[in-house]
């Protein structure tokens, strides 16, 4: 019986990518290898402190990053901060600037919250309980994750119906955080709604999109220059996610929102 992830043996790279729905899940490729993440790594800071902010360690309204944000805001690259550095561009809340530096004082102020160093506190609240034990912060946590598909599909999975965290505090962070604000979306240029929940990308009404175009406005996720990605689509309760050899470039582009469609198709056309 044929599968919509036959398609990636036809991508131009090596790449193993997984899906779980209601039915159960179905992998195509190597899922043992690890490889990089890179942006979904910021996926493990905002559950991490999803996690935090429910056993009440972490207030997602603390002061944080340059004048008048807070976590919430860093969380949601929103604080005016640019890609890297701690100089400000914009005021909290007035555009969307995608920041690495944003999502490193984000896991900073769940450090000091905390008292437990990010990586470890990333372990015992994520990583153990999920059981991902393949997996290893390489580097800045907001870029540095590195771990095979077994483990990104078990995030996923996790993403999808959620354990760690009660589901009414994932859907609230994965609704639009200080929504209708623009901004540019890494790869695939300006969008006048570049709508952001707490760590994770909101599908929206976005195009172009990395995603396709069956994919629900509620759709989340993220995707990395890695070649990684994931995405959620909480209207038909499907996740899917991948990893590749080879980084983020057209050849992803074109083939990301096909299979994604490719994927809802096999759910919605047989309801």
């Amino acid at each position: 019986m044929s599968s919509p992830l036959d398609a990636v043996a036809d991508w131009p790279v090596t790449a193993a990518v997984a899906v779980v729905g209601p039915d159960g899940t179905r992998r195509r490729g190597d899922p043992f290898v690890p490889r990089p993440w890179a942006s979904v790594t910021k996926l493990l800071v905002a559950l991490s402190a999803l996690v935090a902010v429910e056993e009440g360690s972490l207030d997602l309204d603390t002061p944080a990053g340059p004048p008048g944000s807070t976590v919430r805001h860093l969380l949601a690259h929103a604080s005016g901060l640019g890609l890297d550095g701690d100089e400000a561009r914009a005021a909290p809340g007035a555009r969307r600037i995608y920041s690495n530096r944003g999502i490193e004082l984000a896991a900073g102020a769940l450090e000091a919250a905390t008292g437990f160093a990010f990586a470890d506190y990333l372990a015992g609240a994520v990583l153990e309980p999920l059981g991902m034990a393949g997996t290893r912060l390489e580097g800045s946590p907001a870029w540095g994750g590195r771990g095979p598909l077994t483990d990104l599909l078990a995030l996923a999975a996790e993403l999808r119906s959620p354990t760690l965290v009660d589901p009414a505090t994932l859907a609230a962070a994965t609704a639009p955080a200080f929504a209708g604000i623009g901004g540019v979306l890494p790869g695939f240029g300006h969008q006048a709604h570049n709508d952001w929940g707490l760590g994770f990308e909101v599908r929206d009404h976005k195009s172009p999109h990395w995603t396709g175009a069956r994919c629900s406005p509620a759709t989340f996720g993220h995707f990395g220059q890695s070649g990684a990605f994931l995405w959620v689509d909480p209207a038909v309760g499907v996740a899917c996610c991948g990893v590749a050899d080879t980084a983020f470039g057209p050849w992803a582009a074109a083939a990301w929102p096909a299979l994604s469609d490719s994927v809802l198709a096999a759910y919605t056309d047989r309801r």
